[in-house]
């Protein structure tokens, strides 16, 4: 992500993340970080692929832990990120992990547990400023993905912004593709086995909470 020259003119710069290190797990909002810190929120569904999404976006292979068992991930895990645009210009803010939603081979009372942990942070965390929503591209209307949105739209506020991702985008046929372009046309399709859409992610992340860049 380096200065791209449009024309003689013009040169867009693009910010690129330089730095992403691994903070802290809590169980709830009682025991996350001090709220003072910029942060974007990845949530979706269990094994959709939003771990494999947090270490493409950083370039670390194992940053975020991704488990082979649905629902055994359940604290919200921190990671400090640092963008750049031009030598001297960081800016810093925060990933945040959910537990993945959606899973089944967990007790009742575990998921009454969990859900109303993460109500808690979603609703009442003043920090996040950006929602990112990890579907798969193979399943765009399932419904507890139309569920999630729904609910959340009821209570997200102006400074926050929601973006909805679309992983495994590569294994999708030609006109199954054109057909997620329609249905969904402001999202942002990607593919973490090809490393392709993260340069969108990262300006829409950093235009939302610092602005566009001069």
């Amino acid at each position: 992500m380096q200065k791209e020259i449009i024309d003689d003119k013009k040169v867009v710069k693009k910010p690129r993340l330089i730095e992403a290190s691994f903070i802290k797990s809590a169980q709830s909002i009682n025991d996350s970080l001090e709220d003072t810190v910029s942060e974007v929120v990845f949530l979706g569904r269990s094994n959709v692929g939003k771990s494999s999404t947090i270490n493409g976006l950083t370039s670390r292979k194992s940053l975020a832990k991704s488990s082979a068992t649905p629902g055994k991930t359940q604290l919200i895990n921190f990671f400090d990120v640092k963008y750049r645009v031009d030598e001297g210009s960081d800016y810093d803010f925060r990933f945040v992990d959910l537990p993945g939603f959606g899973y089944a081979r967990v007790s009742k009372s575990l998921k009454e547990v969990w859900q109303k942990n993460l109500v808690e942070f979603i609703q009442k965390r003043v920090s996040i400023r950006v929602f990112i929503h990890i579907r798969d591209a193979r399943h765009p209307n399932a419904m507890i993905d139309r569920d999630v949105q729904n609910y959340i739209s009821d209570f997200i506020r102006g400074d926050q912004k929601y973006i909805t991702i679309f992983t495994k985008y590569d294994k999708l046929n030609q006109k199954e593709r054109v057909k997620l372009k329609k249905d969904f046309p402001n999202s942002i399709k990607i593919s973490n086995l090809k490393k392709s859409g993260y340069e969108q992610i990262h300006k829409e992340i950093f235009e939302h909470i610092f602005g566009e860049i001069n």
